[in-house]
């Protein structure tokens, strides 16, 4: 099984019946292909419509439709079409159940790095920072280490940030791992990993329960 695969069904176990939630950009839109197809769930993207399905398959693409990163999507019974001032007005009012984000670094305190690298083009910093600020839930999909296997998760973020104190819960491809006053707590375990593999790729002291009861996924 691909990094990405463990990610996004890990992450599809995170959404509910009745939610209305958003998928930024990137690893959480992966997580749609392992929704049941029958889940009430709706699915916002802040270009403005509620009520996204999964990618559209080769060939049944409406040019004159994409989501927020300038994809294709399937669109479900009953979707619904606004403009972006009203998309972020819900946003803005804290009607997303969750919102799901890719990352650069998270630090231990819940701050979110996620738009640039300093040197390096960004067309900006986008809804991220909306999101990341006004979702009731706040979770980060990504790889645990960057490709040179340093660290994403820190003490403190040394990108430029998001916005801060504002993450409720990391899944990588080795671990669940909860944003709390403390820091960083490790809830599971992925099964090709270990929790010494964790406490090792991980930037910041790691809150680790009781080893012998950790669940895995």
């Amino acid at each position: 099984m691909s990094y990405k695969t463990k990610i996004a069904k890990r992450t599809a176990r995170e959404i509910g019946p009745g939610q209305v939630i958003n998928l930024g950009i990137g690893l959480p839109t992966l997580a749609m292909a392992y929704l049941p197809e029958d889940m009430p769930v709706l699915i916002h993207s802040e270009n403005g419509i509620l009520g996204m399905g999964r990618a559209c398959r080769n060939g049944t693409e409406d040019r004159n439709l994409i989501d927020a990163g300038g994809g294709y999507p399937e669109i479900v019974k009953g979707a619904s079409f606004f403009d972006s001032a009203l998309s972020f007005s819900i946003i803005r009012g804290g009607r997303l159940d969750a919102a799901f984000l890719g990352t650069l670094e998270v630090s231990m305190n819940g701050d979110l790095a996620n738009w640039i690298i300093p040197g390096k083009f960004a067309p900006g910093i986008g809804g991220g920072m909306e999101l990341a600020q006004k979702a009731r839930r706040l979770i980060i999909t990504t790889t645990h280490t960057t490709r040179k296997g340093e660290p994403k998760l820190l003490k403190g973020c040394t990108l430029p940030l998001t916005a801060k104190a504002c993450v409720d819960r990391i899944i990588t491809e080795l671990a669940v791992i909860d944003v709390t006053e403390e820091g960083f707590v490790l809830k599971e375990v992925a099964e090709e990993s270990s929790v010494d593999e964790v406490v090792q790729k991980t930037g910041a002291p790691l809150i680790v329960p009781d080893e012998n009861s950790i669940p895995t996924f």
